[in-house]
């Protein structure tokens, strides 16, 4: 039962964080609705089984069976993933896999999922370079659109130089009510 217990407060502490993060840059809906399919049963008791409370259980499935189901199930319900945005190519790859760009409103949820994860499993240690130090440590060679890219790193290194008030400040003019 503790795994039970730890599993669902992690969820719900991080969905919390990503919900300030994005209502303080105006995005309301996706605050609320961020990884609702964390509790679909495919992802919840995958999670509560390799539930650890210092890193994401995705991981600890991953090596225990060497994928895993709950990220694949999750990848293709979220928007907020650039995974989500892959498809055939006909053009650069043709028959191959290439990304596309991700709407700015999915990236500014990004950007906070990815701070909120960072607090969630950094904790005390947190610091706002922490989420660009998790960029340099997996995303950085992942099948990213170069716009989405471009994005995507310059409110991460906003975010370890300025903090947050000014990147989401930044965020909420740039990305989510640009004209």
């Amino acid at each position: 039962m503790g795994k039970f217990w730890g599993h669902f407060c992690t969820v719900l502490r991080h969905k919390r964080l990503v919900a300030r993060g994005c209502f303080q840059v105006g995005l309301y809906r996706q605050g609320i609705f961020h990884d609702m399919s964390k509790f679909s049963p495919s992802e919840f008791f995958v999670g509560v089984r390799y539930f650890q409370g210092n890193r994401s259980p995705n991981n600890a499935e991953r090596e225990a069976i060497g994928y895993s189901s709950a990220w694949l199930h999750h990848k293709g319900r979220n928007r907020h993933h650039y995974e989500y945005w892959i498809d055939y190519s006909t053009h650069e790859i043709p028959g191959g896999m290439a990304p596309v760009p991700m709407p700015d409103r999915y990236i500014a949820e990004m950007i906070m999922d990815r701070i909120a994860a960072s607090k969630v499993y950094k904790g005390a240690d947190y610091t706002d370079s922490c989420p660009l130090e998790y960029y340099y440590q997996g995303t950085q060679n992942a099948p990213i659109h170069p716009e989405t890219r471009e994005k995507l790193l310059k409110y991460l290194e906003m975010l370890a130089k300025e903090g947050e008030k000014e990147t989401f400040s930044r965020m909420k003019r740039e990305l989510v009510k640009k004209k």
